[in-house]
């Protein structure tokens, strides 16, 4: 309790304090300026004004963090300080809301707290400044002036200014006047950048090792990200030009005017919608369909001008501009590895398209390497002529790259689309490539943890597969192995040659009919008769990830088998990991479920409770309740239940396809350990190759027996009976190899398992006629793949050696560039007190970067000595220490945690293809 004199004395310094006056009955809210507080701006703390200049109208409104203030500001007109009114501003930490007379401003700190909380949370400008109000008054009655529109103004400005200082534009010649499109982006450290982080003698690189120094890049649309007809680029044109991820905007809609009649050729892949409404125009009153945009693969980094907006679909022309721009910013190197869910159609006539575009474009020039591929997930919507042909698994030096990053990416952005639709083109495109700079930043300060997680994970994968691919190496006839790695090699170099991945297939496969029913679901679609109940998950979805989560429930269940009491902490906690994980994908699916299938839920908890169990029930083991379990329990639509029928008789061929290539890879090294294998080493070795194609025989009869009882389930209901002449019910003596009899029987009297009586194993084979002909083919589809799995890991520790060097050279690269941009004046040359400023910015900054660069070389100090022992291990497999191939180790179990966490689900959001 003071008095009014005393409060205004108190806060001459604090004149953001709320303060409230005793009316005799209550207190009631009470602003400093009434009291008579003024603030002198323009001297120091103490100093009198001669001359002092208020505000004009005597009102100007302060939003802070604690809300909006009236304050009664003086301006300094007596000549001692500077005589600007937004300079007199900018040092007391107030930004202005204009340029002349300013009646508006808002403190640093609530500009650089809406900044971290805005890229934090996405949240809007107008929540923002609405919670600011409330602050004020949550009342509704005596409202501040409106300062919304001077707000949305301020941190527009705030945001742009802090991408030119960040890229260093105060410390360049020429300045601000002198950005080039692209300067203001945030570069990805890992990523080859020449001239900053790529080793001199980079281009002598072996010919066999061109993907040490390439560019991975995805490719992608977004169509939440539209634009209403809100303003013109006459009116808003943005303060960036095309100097971040956005593409120069007037270069742009001058392309694509050159090419607003051109049309998609048709396509000869599945009828993707990327192709098919690539000319469907956006909604009534949208400007913007949305964006496209050009991403790194490896490290989910946005590149320079890669960003453009998309006027009706995802048109050639678009994403071929903003592809030619970003590559042509983001530094030339010698290798690429382009990543689109359409690679197979766009790729085509890409070189023609671009030449005409400009004649001398560097990626189609004598000596580069480009290799186009589809990411892993969109894969399977694709005809089977492109599964091999654009697979990352199959592809030489991709490592394991999974092309899914741009999608992850989409995930982040997507909340800021309520926001951005209703602003003016400039201010959207400004806001959108701030918020990409901010994902690029955080991804940059974090590399030291990501990198060591994902080499440590690496080493170990490339430790355990290429020990089982010389395993099953040392079992095979050398002349054989020779002549494979042959047919391997000239099918990497020219993928027209036979494909060594290619299986001898009886019956629809599980992925044909997924992508059978997406078409058939595009078809109802553009008929109008689309059944879904939710715009990301559809009836086909809905059953083909339950079936998924059932597999991956026996699949927990059998690891927890595994599991006792003294079992290492390390198992333990990766099998918690994937319990807590199944629990939340079960969780999101039965969510869904509730939609086409209500009652289900009341199912599950009756079974749950009439089980008894005295210990809780695990995600392994709750009943998921598809169509061909609820039976007649529950109505279900006849829909449902066909879709289950199909997708389950994909997974009866599929898992029996497994089975019988599997058993012949059994047999053949059984047969090579009774034959070849003397002491305990040796047979060790076998033994344990064994084991674990016996663990493949055993999950791929568990999936075979669910298909089947499933099938005869759903057959009931349907009067489906005609998948019986190929699939029977499995017993144990159907599980041998082509040459192998039921127990009892002698060669003479020997029989043939069912389950190679199919169109896809030749008479000859079954008639013993083919001299293992068909074993050794089955043998070399698991060769080649084992092969390809070896490769893939030992590429990705080559790949993140490298991209380990590359970054702390950039590090190093830009500490040493910001410590050289501490001499450079500009225009500050005659201020002194601006000179000092700028060089101690300059030498903060290039002392971050030293720091980000010594804390990665800390971080992965351990490292190589990781790579050593796995090499070691490779070499000599016998002095490998119990355990240490425990996929469960803390850091794997993160890693994955994190990754999984990162996809958030992406087999239940993303849409159908």
């Amino acid at each position: 309790m003071w008095c009014q004199k005393c409060v205004v004395k108190e806060h001459r310094k604090h004149h953001f304090h709320r303060i409230q006056k005793w009316n005799g009955t209550f207190f009631e809210k009470v602003s400093l300026k009434d009291l008579g507080l003024r603030r002198q701006l323009g001297h120091k703390f103490g100093e009198t004004c001669l001359r002092p200049e208020p505000c004009f109208n005597d009102e100007f409104w302060v939003l802070d963090i604690s809300g909006l203030h009236n304050l009664a500001i003086d301006f300094c007109g007596c000549g001692r300080g500077d005589q600007r009114h937004i300079v007199q501003l900018l040092r007391a930490s107030l930004w202005p809301s204009t340029v002349t007379q300013p009646q508006s401003a808002a403190t640093f700190r609530l500009l650089d707290f809406y900044e971290i909380l805005a890229y934090e949370s996405k949240v809007s400008i107008f929540e923002v400044y609405q919670t600011l109000v409330r602050l004020t008054n949550n009342t509704g009655l005596n409202l501040p002036n409106d300062r919304y529109h001077p707000f949305v103004r301020m941190v527009h400005e705030w945001l742009h200014l802090h991408m030119l200082v960040r890229a260093g534009r105060g410390h360049e010649e020429g300045g601000v006047a002198a950005t080039k499109e692209g300067d203001l982006a945030v570069l990805c450290p890992p990523c080859p950048h020449p001239g900053i982080n790529m080793d001199p003698d980079w281009k002598r690189t072996p010919a066999d090792r061109w993907y040490r120094h390439a560019k991975f890049v995805s490719i992608d649309a977004n169509f939440r990200l539209k634009r209403k007809t809100v303003s013109s680029h006459r009116v808003d044109p943005g303060l960036g030009k095309g100097w971040a991820y956005f593409v120069e905007e007037t270069k742009y809609k001058t392309f694509l005017n050159l090419h607003q009649n051109e049309r998609e050729p048709k396509s000869n892949c599945s009828r993707h919608d990327a192709v098919n409404l690539s000319s469907a125009k956006p909604n009534r009153g949208h400007a913007a369909s949305g964006v496209g945009k050009i991403m790194c693969a490896r490290h989910e980094m946005n590149l320079p001008n890669s960003v453009g907006d998309l006027q009706y679909g995802e048109r050639y022309c678009n994403m071929d501009y903003m592809f030619y721009q970003s590559l042509n910013t983001s530094g030339k190197v010698q290798a690429y590895v382009v990543s689109y869910d359409i690679a197979c159609q766009w790729s085509k006539k890409l070189q023609s398209r671009m030449t005409a575009m400009d004649e001398d474009f560097f990626l189609f020039k004598e000596g580069m390497t480009t290799k186009y591929l589809v990411p892993k997930f969109h894969l399977p919507a694709h005809v089977m002529a492109c599964r091999s042909q654009y697979l990352f698994n199959y592809t030489q030096g991709v490592g394991r790259t999974d092309g899914e990053g741009i999608e992850r990416g989409w995930n982040e952005i997507n909340p800021l689309a309520t926001s951005t639709r209703e602003m003016g083109p400039g201010t959207r495109r400004d806001i959108i490539d701030a918020h990409f700079g901010d994902h690029n930043w955080r991804k940059t300060t974090s590399l030291g943890k990501i990198i060591q997680e994902r080499m440590f994970v690496a080493g170990l994968d490339m430790a355990e597969h290429v020990i089982d691919f010389n395993h099953l190496n040392a079992t095979l006839p050398q002349v054989k192995v020779q002549e494979w790695t042959k047919e391997i090699e000239e099918w990497e170099m020219d993928s027209k040659k036979p494909n060594p991945f290619a299986e001898l297939a009886d019956g629809p496969t599980q992925a044909t009919i997924r992508r059978e029913l997406a078409e058939a679901e595009t078809d109802d679609i553009l008929a109008g008769k689309d059944f879904a109940l939710d715009d990301n998950v559809s009836p086909a979805k809905l059953i083909a990830t339950g079936i998924d989560l059932e597999a991956e429930q026996r699949s927990v269940k059998v690891e927890a088998s595994k599991v006792w009491d003294h079992s290492r902490d390390r198992q333990m906690s990766k099998l918690q990991f994937n319990i807590n994980t199944l629990h939340r994908k079960i969780d999101g699916w039965t969510k869904h479920q509730q939609l086409y299938c209500p009652g289900t839920e009341r199912l599950r908890t009756n079974s749950i409770n009439e089980s008894n169990r005295l210990v809780p029930l695990q995600p392994y083991d709750f009943p998921l309740w598809l169509p061909s379990q609820i039976q007649e329990q529950l109505p279900v639509s006849d829909r449902l239940r066909r879709i289950e029928f199909r997708l389950r008789e994909g997974q009866a061929h599929d898992s029996l396809n497994e089975l019988r290539r599997q058993l012949q890879v059994r047999f053949q090294l059984i047969s090579f350990k009774d034959k070849n294998s003397r002491g305990q080493g040796s047979n060790a070795q076998a033994r344990n190759m064994i084991e674990k194609v016996q663990r493949r025989i055993d999950n791929a009869v568990a999936t075979y027996k669910a298909a089947f009882a499933a099938l005869v389930s759903l057959s009931m209901l349907l009067q489906e009976h005609g998948w019986k002449e190929k699939l029977k019910e499995l017993r144990p003596g159907d599980v041998r190899a082509i040459s192998q009899g039921d127990v009892g029987e002698s060669e003479g009297g020997r029989t043939l398992s069912w389950i190679w009586k199919t169109d896809s194993v030749p008479v000859s084979a079954l008639n013993g006629e083919d001299d293992g002909a068909y074993q050794m083919q089955q043998t070399k589809v698991e060769w080649s793949k084992v092969r390809a799995r070896a490769k893939r890991f030992t590429e990705e520790v080559d790949l993140i050696a490298n991209e380990m060097m590359r970054t702390v050279r950039y590090f190093a690269s830009m500490a040493l560039k910001w410590k050289n941009r501490g001499s450079f004046k500009g225009s500050s040359n005659s201020n002194e007190p601006l000179f000092e400023a700028s060089l101690a910015y300059a030498e903060k900054t290039s002392a971050m970067f030293q720091a980000l660069g010594s804390r990665c070389i800390e971080e992965w100090k351990d490292l190589p000595a990781h790579i050593n022992r796995m090499e070691q291990i490779i070499a000599n497999p016998d002095i490998a220490l119990p355990g240490e191939f425990d996929k469960s180790s803390a850091s794997k179990a993160r890693a994955k945690a994190q990754r999984r966490e990162a996809r958030r689900q992406p087999s239940m959001e993303e849409i159908d293809e």
